[in-house]
């Protein structure tokens, strides 16, 4: 490792140490239906490295979820989300931010998660929706929490696959690399051995699962391709060529 890179590996540190006690501080402050998790980006498999509070059951050394394997995937472009409803496994209703955490090059590399228990609150929400003539409300996505990455794993493949309306065996080709560009997309393989899990969930061959998140991977980067050439053959139909008389300036012609 070069001595930049050590060096912002040491910055990444001091950051992640630093937020350990605010975790608590939090939770302190917002009572027991109040969970605070700092995130290292770094490790996915096993990101929790600090944690307060316990909405999610998870513990130090546990898994990321979907939502931040997304983030993860959108690198240094990802933004902070905010104010988001989403539901457990075991039903209770999460009110939740994610801040990402950014070193001085601005390298996103952790976040910083607070997850609120309102599960309570929403029976008492619902009666004074009633009251005021409020009534329906979207969905809550469910998320899968866990110590385990492969059971959070599970739960993206099995979701993108129940997507699909169908088994594997009855895709298309099509459907398929659709499939793995979605969970691309979703930040799945960033994992450790996911492409294994992956295979092992789908029943198919690592071999095969690699093959196809390279199709995947080839087929996602063709169209930026095709956008490029467009705009550089526009560009090149568009720009007068200096070599044709009728466009070579005169004297005293121009600024």
């Amino acid at each position: 490792m070069s001595t930049e890179g050590h060096g912002r590996e040491q910055e990444q540190d001091a950051i992640l140490a630093a937020l350990s006690p605010v975790v608590d501080g939090i939770v302190a402050t917002l009572g027991t239906f109040c969970e605070a998790v700092v995130h290292d980006f770094r490790r996915p498999e096993s990101s929790v490295v600090a944690l307060a509070g316990s909405v999610t059951g998870r513990g130090v050394g546990g898994s990321m979820s979907e939502i931040g394997m997304g983030i993860l995937a959108r690198g240094d472009e990802a933004d902070d989300e905010l104010n988001y409803l989403t539901r457990t496994g075991t039903g209770k209703l999460v009110k939740a931010s994610t801040m990402v955490l950014r070193d001085s090059a601005g390298t996103v590399f952790g976040a910083l998660c607070v997850n609120l228990d309102i599960t309570a609150v929403n029976p008492a929400h619902a009666l004074l929706g009633g009251l005021a003539g409020i009534t329906g409300s979207a969905p809550v996505p469910e998320t899968t929490f866990g110590d385990d990455v492969g059971s959070v794993l599970d739960a993206i493949v099995d979701a993108h696959q129940a997507g699909q309306n169908r088994p594997w065996a009855d895709l298309s080709r099509d459907e398929r690399l659709r499939l793995f560009r979605g969970l691309e997309e979703r930040g799945v393989f960033a994992v450790r051995g996911a492409a294994q899990k992956v295979a092992t969930r789908l029943g198919i061959s690592r071999a095969s699962a690699y093959n196809y998140l390279t199709q995947a991977r080839a087929t996602a980067a063709a169209p930026d391709r095709d956008a490029t050439e467009q705009q550089t053959t526009a560009r090149h139909t568009t720009e007068p060529d200096v070599t044709d008389p009728q466009v070579i300036p005169q004297d005293g012609a121009g600024a």
